[in-house]
């Protein structure tokens, strides 16, 4: 019922909602968030927004003007970034920042699986495994840096394309009870990176069943979650083209990762630069974690080993429907995303067992700031440090609010490598615990990615388990209309037993119930007990113990009397 566009801008910007949004038409009144935006979808506006107008728009853009309109008025205020094109190659291409952080843990630690990314899906029907392993070849071919090696040049860490395109795939007959053993066992593979492409294929062939499973093992320094999308779909290109019995018949990407690794640092530009874009971002962090608490307070089972082993666990997370449906109508209500309602509701349940009032809760951002990179495998993801302020017993609305205005600065500061901020802001350093943030939260939308192969019928398969984690607690929840919010909950198993997690997972949730029913309620007036409450005021505390009646002397001569020839004391 809106206006119509007007002027080229306004009709392209239009377009991009609606192509965004999977909507016919846009107005140019329309609210991006009305028409059920969210906090992902809004980065992919801005990235393609920024492409197609020649502007430095950002997430915050979006949140702060929604609509067609809006952002046009709002585009003066972007800068023009350098545009992203396959270019010449220096002889020593660097890593991306992301990518250092991992090259560097991975030289620090050691090989590890803590770092794995593994892919499960059962596939029932007559699948042809030798198409499969060329269409996997085909897929390596196309993205150079799946048949990448990081190594050093000089001391300095560098990533070389190999040329070889084959991918270990390995075939395995196994019955129905040993499966899961044999699909933790595979996705514990430990990746050289220096010297080993970062996939890894394994086809189990379950006796007794007419199905297969396939896992597809990747290292996280070449992937990231919205890879999952373009590498499913281009193996199922390449799996019919070659069930047809021919290569598969794709337009060459715009631009391969080692090109964004080089455009990266040309975009941020000179650190030394007071004026360059790194220098800014830097500016803008050190001022928000100034202050920042070294460690969160959390409800331990156990004190932190010296040298953390990244030994973890997992709980399940399954939240209904309607609860999902509450809280998105909150989000919307108060401007707002769930992921902000669901990082506002963590930090009051982490508070209320004892983090204190500052909680800093880490959160992957997409980084694909643009439209060339949609189509891409490859690490992008970039850790922000979302800094909650819980202090003065605010409503939640409240603390709400408070989580909107900080994550919209933070986001419109993304650009700033995780890796390069550790090194600027030189926190405390310790090898127990993760740096600036322990908590992490991640919220994906929609369902995932689907691999669709010709003649096979293909499901998602089970989470396959690395029995390792990252940090002392991670989120990683997903939210589909139909099936509420679902996902798990890793946990360090070295500072916390299963329960202790469960607990946390049940108030969390409990305090979700609550502030959907009532956002005006007091973050201290929250329940974070529930159905626990008895275990800690009753059977924790049932320290009641006998106590013998007698004075010290009393005592020390019935002890005399009942051992003469002990030794009384030592000093």
């Amino acid at each position: 019922a809106g206006r119509k566009p007007r002027t080229p801008e306004e009709e392209i910007l239009c377009g991009l909602f609606a192509e965004v949004l999977g909507v016919q038409t846009v107005s140019i009144d329309d609210s991006f968030f009305d028409l059920g935006g969210h906090s992902l979808l809004a980065a992919r506006l801005a990235a393609r927004a920024s492409t197609a107008l020649g502007l430095n728009l950002t997430i915050a853009d979006v949140f702060h003007s929604p609509t067609p309109v809006a952002l046009i008025q709002r585009k003066s205020n972007g800068t023009r970034r350098p545009e992203l094109v396959a270019g010449r190659r220096p002889e020593t291409v660097p890593l991306s920042y992301a990518q250092h952080r991992l090259w560097f843990l991975n030289k620090l630690e050691g090989p590890s699986a803590t770092y794995n990314v593994p892919l499960s899906v059962r596939l029932r029907g007559e699948l042809n495994v030798e198409a499969l392993r060329a269409a996997f070849g085909d897929v390596v071919r196309r993205h150079e840096v799946l048949r990448t090696v990081f190594d050093s040049s000089e001391g300095e860490p560098c990533q070389r394309v190999l040329e070889d395109d084959q991918v270990v795939f390995a075939c395995q007959r196994v019955d129905a009870v040993s499966l899961d053993g044999e699909l933790r066992a595979a996705a514990g593979h430990l990746f050289d990176i220096a010297t080993e492409p970062p996939i890894r294929v394994a086809l189990f062939d379950v006796d007794g069943r007419d199905e297969c499973v396939l896992l597809v093992l990747l290292h996280h320094i070449a992937t990231d979650g919205l890879s999952v999308r373009p590498l499913f779909a281009d193996l199922a290109t390449a799996y019919a083209a070659r069930v047809g019995g021919k290569a598969p018949d794709w337009a060459a990407l715009p631009v391969q990762y080692a090109d964004y690794a080089l455009w990266q640092r040309e975009m941020l530009g000179d650190e030394s630069n007071p004026d360059s874009a790194f220098a800014k971002e830097l500016a803008f962090w050190r001022e928000r974690l100034a202050g920042l608490p070294e460690e969160l307070g959390l409800p331990f089972d156990r004190p932190r080993p010296v040298v953390a082993g990244h030994r973890g666990g997992a709980v399940v997370v399954q939240w209904d429907e309607e609860l999902h449906r509450r809280l998105v109508e909150l989000a919307r209500a108060e401007k707002c995303t769930l992921f902000m309602v669901l990082q506002a509701a963590l930090a009051v349940t982490l508070a209320r067992f004892g983090a204190g009032d500052d909680v800093p809760i880490g959160s992957p951002v997409a980084g694909r700031s643009d439209d060339a990179l949609d189509d891409m495998v490859g690490f992008f993801v970039n850790m922000l440090v979302l800094r909650t302020d819980v202090s003065g017993d605010p409503a939640f609305r409240e603390l709400l609010a408070r989580v909107r205005a900080a994550d919209l600065e933070a986001y419109a500061h993304q650009d700033m490598p995780f890796d390069r901020l550790l090194e600027a802001l030189n926190p405390v350093r310790s090898l127990s615990r993760h740096p600036l943030f322990q908590v992490c939260l991640a919220l994906e939308s929609g369902a995932g990615a689907e691999l669709k192969l010709p003649g096979v019928q293909a499901e998602p398969g089970s989470i396959v388990d690395t029995g390792s984690a990252k940090f002392d607690l991670e989120l990683l929840l997903r939210e589909d209309a139909g099936s509420g919010i679902t996902g798990a909950v890793l946990y360090s198993a070295e500072i916390f037993d299963h329960p202790t997690v469960e607990r946390i997972v049940g108030a969390l949730r409990s305090v979700l119930e609550q502030i959907a029913a009532d956002p005006g309620v007091t973050v201290g007036a929250v329940d974070v007990l529930g159905a626990d409450r008895g275990l800690v005021v009753e059977g924790w505390n049932a320290t009641v113990v006998d106590v013998v009646d007698g004075s010290l002397g009393e005592l020390f001569e019935a002890r005399v009397a009942a051992v003469p020839d002990a030794v009384a004391l030592v000093f």
